[in-house]
This record gives C-alpha cells, sequence and structure tokens, in this order.
C-alpha cells in the first residue's frame, strides 16, 4: 500500500452521462463535477478516479486497485445489480471497499434492490445526489487510515 493515501473511485455504466440522463433520478451535475467534488473531498489523498461502460475494463481497474489503492469507492451503476463477476474482483482486495450510488437504489425498482457489491463492502452510501461521493470519500479514507493503523502504520 502506498504512503500516501491513494483512493480509487471508480464508475460504471451511463454515468459519462450524469445531468443528461435522467436528471430527474441522477441530478444535473456531469461526472466532472462529481470528480472536482472527490477531489475536494479527499483533501492531501491522491484521487484516481475513472468511469466506464465495459465491465472488463472494470474489474482491470479493481485488479489494479489492488497493487495501488489504500481504498476504493465505487459506484457499480447497473453492474451492481448483475456482475458475479465484479463482485469476485472486489473480493480480492485487502483495502476497505465503499459502494455508493446517487439515487437510493432500495427506493427504485425491485430489481435494483439487490446488490452483488454490498456484501464485500464495507458500507453503502446512496441517495445523497453527488453528496453521497463526498460522504463515501471521507468514510473509505477514514476506514484506509484505520486499516493502517491496524497494519502499525499511520497515514
Amino acid at each position: 500500500m502506498p504512503d500516501t493515501p491513494v483512493l480509487y473511485v471508480l464508475n460504471g455504466p451511463n454515468l459519462n452521462l450524469l445531468g443528461v440522463r435522467e436528471p430527474d433520478i441522477y441530478g444535473r451535475e456531469t461526472l466532472e463535477d462529481v470528480r472536482a467534488l472527490c477531489e475536494r473531498a479527499a483533501d492531501s489523498a491522491a484521487v484516481v478516479f475513472r468511469q466506464t461502460n465495459h465491465e472488463g475494463e472494470l474489474i482491470d481497474w479493481v485488479h489494479e486497485a489492488r497493487e495501488k489503492a489504500s481504498a476504493l469507492v465505487i459506484n457499480p451503476a447497473g453492474y451492481g445489480h448483475t456482475s458475479v463477476a465484479l463482485l469476485d474482483a472486489l473480493k480480492t482486495l485487502s483495502i476497505p471497499v465503499v459502494e455508493c450510488h446517487l439515487s437510493n437504489p432500495a427506493a427504485r425498482e425491485r430489481f435494483r434492490h439487490r446488490s452483488y457489491i454490498s456484501p464485500v463492502a464495507a458500507g453503502v452510501v446512496s441517495g445523497f445526489g453527488p453528496f453521497s461521493y463526498e460522504l463515501a470519500v471521507k468514510a473509505a479514507l477514514r476506514l484506509a487510515q484505520e486499516h493502517r493503523a491496524v497494519a502499525g502504520r499511520s497515514v
């Protein structure tokens, strides 16, 4: 794990359309707005912020985080409800994982109520729009700090 905290913030399919796609559900802020919010919330930690519409690429980034990240925030989008492969990749991590959603999946369609990601996440932040990311970033970095303290190192 790196000496300076490195936080990976990974985003799944269709999040590149934030601000345009269903703004009544997801809001008018863009993914770039969310990136800026995450970087501010991370304070001095380095943020690796990525988005993809491709499941395999998202999994590759999770694998990369195994070696390079102190913690991971993931908005799996639709893959959270469908991807056992993403679950399996996340299970290989020894760093804290926080699941993040703009909307509240539990208040939406029934198929969104089940998350394959939640069982491996330390926690889930959802329903607060872009503020969900700020809360998730702060939680992930706090968990990373605690993780390092247990390992005998401080952040």
